[in-house]
């Protein structure tokens, strides 16, 4: 928890903020609560004062992430040294904002503070978002827009601009260390399979086991396919709508920087909402099936017209990596508690979902 004090820094940056019309002295910090499986997101604050307010967000080097403490030691010391903490940064860098089609923007950034050990806290346009939920026109505008900007992401020195620039290299750490050790090893306990809550399940079970020997070659074959600098957490949660201009979206929270396959971004698009909880499992098939042409439609948009049948095998091959094998709420189990048994439920028709969406590609 930070104070205000502590964010604003330096009498430089009070200065700035001053300008925008907030002042210290009459400034209210609120912590905004929130669901971020972002190492580098430490907190997110908004600063209300004289009437306006700004959305601040705190970044930390990994080595400050508390669940560090709870993965494997093998593992921590390469998470620790590979991850770039900074990465979302880049939303602002002038080559990023330049392949971004019209109808994407990031928001307004107002300051950028650097704090001691590795921090930093990002002072940025509070987005006023639209009330209108999520139907499948948006669903099919934020598509599109994707695909085009995932077409204009697709230069060599563009993706040499990337953090790590080896090909899928955020999704290969993925599938290696989280999906094996979250999915992987889960699934091949007969004791947690054996609860009543999954009992019924042995078929999904039988099918992701039999898939997980393929992963290697699901990596392998992505590498051969057109590479983009990824949104890399393209959820709708990521993806702002503006009250005044509702046709529009404000991007947040890059991440997975890396080449990626053309496809791969689609994935974080199907199944945001109902990782949230707030889009059923059984939307997922009708939204697939509007996001997936709307996305290639903008592929076409920018010239990228061979592209086809590789995207659908990277939509479909990318989201069953990364939220296929490792979406199960295990944790529930425990308390088996049947209040929270639909938001089992979900996500084990979530991961059959995603299992027969990749089927359809093969």
């Amino acid at each position: 928890m930070h104070t205000l004090a502590e964010l604003l820094a330096t009498d430089d940056v009070a200065g700035a903020l001053g300008e925008l019309g907030v002042e210290p002295d009459g400034a209210v910090l609120e912590q905004v609560g929130y669901e971020s499986g972002s190492p580098a997101t430490a907190a997110l604050y908004r600063v209300r004062s004289n009437g306006r307010s700004l959305f601040v967000k705190a970044l930390q080097h990994v080595k400050h992430w508390p669940t560090l403490a709870f993965m494997p030691p093998h593992i921590v010391d390469d998470f620790v040294a590979q991850f770039p903490w900074r990465c979302e940064l880049d939303l602002w860098e002038p080559w990023e904002v330049a392949t971004m089609p019209a109808g994407l923007r990031p928001p307004v950034l107002h300051r950028l503070v650097e704090m001691p050990d590795e921090r930093a806290s990002v002072w940025m346009e509070d987005v006023v978002e639209c009330a209108k939920g999520w139907d499948l026109d948006r669903y099919r505008r934020a598509a599109y827009l994707l695909g085009r900007w995932n077409a204009c992401s697709t230069a060599p020195e563009l993706l040499a601009r990337c953090p790590h620039t080896e090909r899928n290299f955020a999704l290969r750490m993925y599938a290696t260390d989280a999906v094996a050790f979250r999915g992987l090893q889960p699934l091949d306990d007969d004791e947690v399979w054996a609860h009543p809550w999954l009992a019924d399940h042995a078929d999904l079970r039988a099918d992701l086991l039999a898939l997980a020997p393929d992963i290697p070659a699901m990596l392998d074959r992505m590498d051969t396919y057109m590479q983009c600098v990824p949104h890399g957490d393209a959820s709708p949660q990521n993806l702002l709508v503006p009250a005044d201009d509702p046709q529009s979206f404000v991007v947040i929270d890059i991440s997975f920087r890396a080449p990626h396959a053309l496809g791969f971004d689609l994935g974080q698009l199907l199944v945001g909402l109902t990782h949230a909880g707030e889009v059923p499992a059984a939307r997922m098939p009708e939204i697939a099936a509007t996001i997936l042409p709307a996305y290639l439609e903008g592929l076409h948009a920018e010239g990228v017209v061979d592209q086809d049948a590789q995207a659908r095998d990277g939509f479909a091959t990318g989201v069953v990596l990364r939220s296929g094998f490792d979406g199960f709420l295990y944790e529930l189990l425990e308390d088996a508690d049947h209040a929270q048994r639909r938001d089992f439920d979900e996500r084990v028709e979530m991961a059959r979902v995603l299992v027969e969406l990749y089927r359809s590609t093969r």
